[in-house]
């Protein structure tokens, strides 16, 4: 499949079938996000592989949703502001951009390898820190649910609302 066909496949899954996912391809999404580019190359990135009970546990009470608990794998994305860059003209720092960009390399990955995934955003930051010791400099930036779809149909059956090209770019010469 080519690059546009493993976009159009990826949605968010919300229902997961009960099996694990092998150690072959965690390392195989691990691999995806640590290839990803960021600002000037400085990788403020790092991944908590979460698929024991007791972690699994203490994520969901950081996002306590039903449909949360069916996931066998969670994985934890973290940014580290003191390894990020910072941009001279007005002090943005990068950290949550490259976390997204290896992020989403690792939910394309699991797409081509037939699993689903799910961006979770909104949860307990403070607590999320607490469970898992996170330095003060570290923060937790999304909460990705990996597993395998319940029903494989979704992926094709999933119809993608997004804007038209022409309300998001422009074609002009400046």
């Amino acid at each position: 499949m080519n690059t546009l066909e493993l976009i159009q496949k990826r949605c968010s899954i919300r229902q997961y079938a009960p099996t694990a996912v092998e150690e072959e391809k965690i390392d195989y999404l691990l691999e995806a996000a640590r290839l990803a580019p960021s600002a000037v190359n400085f990788q403020p990135w790092y991944f908590l592989v979460v698929k024991e009970d007791e972690g699994r546990r203490k994520l969901q009470e950081c996002y306590p949703r039903e449909w949360f608990k069916q996931a066998p794998l969670l994985i934890l994305a973290c940014g580290d502001h003191s390894q990020s860059w910072k941009r001279q003209s007005d002090g943005k720092d990068h950290m949550d951009i490259d976390v997204a960009i290896a992020t989403e390399h690792i939910c394309l990955a699991a797409a081509e390898q037939g699993l689903g995934s799910c961006w979770v955003c909104n949860f307990d930051t403070a607590l999320c820190r607490k469970h898992f010791n996170l330095p003060e400099t570290v923060e937790p930036v999304v909460i990705l649910a990996i597993g395998y779809p319940e029903n494989p149909d979704l992926f094709a059956k999933t119809p993608k609302k997004r804007k038209a090209t022409d309300e998001v770019s422009k074609r002009e010469t400046f």
